[in-house]
């Protein structure tokens, strides 16, 4: 287990202090080993950083987000990994609580959180954040934790799903502006209010016409979507 671990069962590590040192430096998870009370051994172990997640990060940050990364590792190895990412705001060490914790803090500075995971350490933190995100990869509690799934796993996602999100918003209020103009323009002179000055009026053939438009308008409108560039 851990170092932690190690420490609830009162077994001394400081023995292996120089070998984890070293790999902690290098971006790697120290599982201690022990035996009858005595450490016996070190494993190190290294995530491979995923597919596209250095570009997504870069996508983030131009795009104004602050990235921020919650780890259970430990302190020095999230920092290395972090460090690989371009995240220079890296948390490590972290419990499920300290990760829910951070959410709270980041909500309490009037931010909007949005935090992305796959882990079971990351389902109360996910339920807690303004959107929760979880990976298609990851377990179900964190998927029932999240208000959305990335089916792929593909970190990507996050900067796609942003993008698809404001283009939606966008569309939304072109639709809203386009439906106004109508209602505006229509329904004035189907009442007949032009009819004493100029004399016209608006048949129902040409007010259901005019309303299809409408319809027909917001509905194209809302069909660009399906070319919009992630």
């Amino acid at each position: 287990g851990s170092a932690r671990f190690m420490e609830t069962l009162n077994v001394d590590i400081s023995m292996l202090s120089e070998a984890s040192a070293t790999y902690s430096e290098a971006g790697a998870t120290l599982l201690y080993v022990a035996h009858d009370g005595s450490a016996i051994g070190l494993l190190a172990v290294r995530d491979r950083i995923k597919d596209g997640a250095v570009e997504a990060v870069a996508d983030l940050t131009r795009d104004g987000i602050r990235v921020v990364m919650a780890s259970g590792d430990n302190p020095k190895a999230a920092a290395a990994i972090g460090a690989e990412l371009g995240i220079p705001d890296v948390r490590g060490g972290l419990m499920p609580s300290d990760k829910a914790d951070l959410i709270r803090d980041l909500k309490a500075e009037g931010r909007i959180v949005a935090m992305a995971g796959d882990g079971i350490n990351d389902a109360p933190a996910l339920a807690l954040a303004d959107i929760g995100i979880a990976m298609g990869n990851g377990t179900d509690i964190a998927k029932e934790s999240a208000a959305v799934t990335l089916v792929k796993g593909d970190v990507r996602g996050l900067v796609k799903a942003r993008r698809l999100s404001r283009a939606t918003m966008r569309n939304i209020r072109q639709n809203l502006f386009f439906a106004f103009i109508y209602n505006a323009l229509g329904v004035p002179v189907a009442a007949g209010l032009l009819y004493p000055l100029l004399g016209l009026t608006l048949s129902p053939m040409l007010a259901a016409a005019a309303m299809s438009l409408s319809s027909v308008s917001v509905i194209s409108n809302a069909l660009r979507l399906r070319s919009t560039k992630l």
